[in-house]
């Protein structure tokens, strides 16, 4: 037998590793710099690696504590009930669980080019169909509500992320607000706020607060450095109560990963830590790179490079790993991930070398 058609799903690529890059170019993983997938160059809070150690020899047992204070403590400091929050193994488990909850056969799922990918992957999964809305090179690929209502089309979902991935740029609040008003009253705005926390601006939480068709998503894979712990979550509309028990898989949020997050949220110092040195990195980046940059209210800094698979093989060969976006439909630029003063400074000394 055959697994059902797949053709029209497209593998998901991950930025690239350090061992497997160190096994390819034949050393060691210490001479490498990875900066290709928005990792945190700080690591987890010293809080959470203790919780992990600490939670290791119950194992054993189902999550169901750790998960139900995990809920609470989240649902506190967003001000929402706690049933609407929806945790789930990394920010892609819960695109799954909202897929689960809103898709039918059939449906549609409005997302930006460029983007991230697994919006579409996660839309196809559920046997929905996939549109897109341009963002554009020459304004900066700003992010505007009538831009994305000029290519709605009824969509159930319409997927924006601010801060974007790779870009860097971001929606107003204002401008997501006018986007819920410009859909149908069936459409779910998801607002993908993975890098929020790099950026000063308000969370579209506020209105998952005052109405019923704006999600929210989040993930401690970002600043708080748990990205190899898979831990993320959505905070959906209040009336949406019972959809969560009926989509979600069971105990997918596991007891290391929820432990590691209570601690997490609990060390603002490591979180301030993080988010300085990621806009000393990006500062750094825009003053010393020799090519066009745009300005990221993310970890991560997008350069336009003229050829972004020649310039992310040279610089692999260098040792410095960066994110090239042709899959994202950028084919001209590198993405590259904030790292500590030093990680930084190599990297740009390479990719100076070679544009």
């Amino acid at each position: 037998m055959q697994p059902r058609d797949l053709s029209a799903h497209v593998p998901y690529e991950a930025g690239r590793g350090i061992e497997e890059t160190a096994r390819e170019l034949g050393v060691a993983p210490e001479e490498l710099t990875k900066l290709s997938s928005n990792e945190s160059a700080w690591g987890p809070s010293p809080k959470a690696v203790v919780a992990i150690r600490e939670a290791a020899t119950s194992v054993h047992a189902y999550p169901k504590a750790s998960h139900t204070d995990l809920t609470a403590k989240l649902a506190d400091q967003f001000d929402v009930a706690d049933d609407q929050v929806w945790l789930a193994n990394g920010g892609d488990g819960a695109l799954d669980y909202l897929a689960r909850a809103l898709l039918a056969p059939g449906e549609a799922v409005l997302v930006s080019d460029p983007g991230f990918a697994y919006y579409a992957m996660s839309a196809r999964f559920h046997h929905g169909r996939v549109r897109s809305y341009p963002l554009s090179k020459s304004d900066g690929f700003t992010q505007r509500a009538d831009n994305v209502l000029e290519h709605y089309d009824g969509e159930r979902v319409v997927y924006v992320t601010s801060p974007h991935n790779p870009t860097g740029t971001e929606m107003p609040l204002s401008e997501v607000a006018a986007l819920a008003d410009g859909t149908d009253e069936e459409t779910l705005v998801v607002v993908d706020e993975a890098y929020a926390e790099f950026s000063e601006s308000p969370s579209a939480v506020e209105l998952v607060r005052e109405r019923d068709d704006v999600a929210v998503l989040r993930t401690f894979s970002k600043v708080y450095g748990l990205a190899g712990c898979r831990l993320g979550y959505a905070l959906v509309p209040e009336d949406w109560a019972d959809a969560y028990a009926r989509v979600n898989t069971p105990f997918a949020a596991s007891e290391l990963a929820c432990r590691a997050g209570i601690a997490a949220l609990d060390d603002e110092e490591h979180v301030r830590k993080t988010v300085e040195g990621s806009r000393e990195a990006c500062e750094y980046m825009y003053d010393n790179l020799d090519c066009r940059t745009f300005e990221s209210h993310g970890n991560f800094v997008l350069a336009e490079v003229g050829d972004g698979t020649r310039v992310f093989e040279a610089a692999k060969r260098e040792g410095v790993i960066v994110r090239d976006t042709t899959s994202f439909g950028l084919p001209e630029c590198v993405r590259i991930t904030c790292g500590t003063p030093a990680m930084t400074e190599r990297a740009v000394d390479v990719l100076n070398e070679v544009v």
